[in-house]
């Protein structure tokens, strides 16, 4: 498996002994998998199949699934159980002297299962063609997951790798800026009134430069963006992972923002969290 978007569309038709069977497809964002199913009458005894069939190859998404039934002209002509009708009718009869007031709709008896039958058509054969039909639209849904999850996964990579890039620069310049504020505090220290004892400079100095420490958010930066490319390369519905991960990267992005004593490390931690926000809009999109 690799990286598949959660939005889709796939649709097939095929050609029976009793007419076309169409099928369709279509999915968006969900936090879990959802399918919704509109099936004509003579398939929905299919409906447990679908939705299994479905649930084994995708684990998240909004999926719309619709099968059509377009019978040929002529077949499956309707013949009437007049067996069962004279069943309901003794029933009717049966229940007028308990409520009088009964009074039987004949449009309504042809709607209760069994009293009009499709006599030219093989039920049986017709729900293994619809699910013949059903596994292609499936594959050829997959399919389309997958290539547009491979252009999110490469949008990914790119600012993955903007990342890396500035965590990068980030450590070439730390080095100037702890060299700028020990030069700054001795500075403020000499113009003060009166001598400060040099193991108070020192002290005062250890504190400052612990307060814009950063290596450890760095050295966390560096294993979220291994992470975040081994994730990129499993073959397994990645989404939740890489939405929980995220929140690491956003969590070392406002520590090196709130440390910042230099507008090269404001300017890195904005950059960072910018890259961040896109990376999550393309991840709300995975599986």
């Amino acid at each position: 498996m690799t990286i598949r978007s959660m939005t889709a569309f796939a649709s097939a038709e095929s050609t029976t002994a009793w007419g076309v069977l169409a099928c369709e497809m279509r999915s968006v964002n969900h936090r879990f998998l959802e399918v919704t199913t509109r099936l004509p009458d003579d398939l929905r005894a299919l409906e447990p199949a679908l939705r299994e069939r479905i649930g084994a190859r995708i684990s998240r998404g909004k999926v719309d699934v619709s099968l059509r039934f377009r019978p040929n002209e002529g077949s499956g002509a309707l013949q009437v159980d007049r067996e069962r009708l004279a069943e309901l009718a003794r029933l009717a009869g049966e229940l007028q002297a308990q409520f009088p007031g009964l009074r039987t709709d004949f449009s309504q008896l042809l709607q209760i299962p069994g009293v009009v039958r499709n006599e030219g058509i093989d039920a049986a054969a017709l729900q293994g063609e619809a699910l013949a039909l059903l596994d292609r639209v499936i594959d050829e849904f997959v399919a389309a997951r997958e290539r547009e999850g491979g252009k999110l996964a490469e949008a990914i990579i790119e600012r993955i790798d903007a990342i890396a890039l500035i965590r990068g620069q980030v450590r070439e310049f730390l080095p100037a800026i702890r060299e700028g504020q020990r030069q700054r505090l001795e500075s403020r220290l000499a113009d003060l009134p009166h001598p400060v004892d040099p193991g108070r400079l020192e002290q005062e100095l250890v504190m400052a430069l612990q307060k814009l420490d950063v290596d450890e958010e760095l050295d966390r930066l560096d294993a979220h963006v291994a992470e975040a490319r081994r994730v990129l390369k499993l073959r397994e519905a990645v989404g939740r992972r890489l939405d929980f991960l995220l929140q690491e990267f956003n969590r070392e992005a406002n520590t090196l923002g709130s440390k910042s004593v230099d507008s090269r490390t404001s300017s890195a931690a904005i950059d960072l969290k910018v890259l961040i926000d896109q990376i999550r809009e393309q991840v709300q999109n995975i599986e």
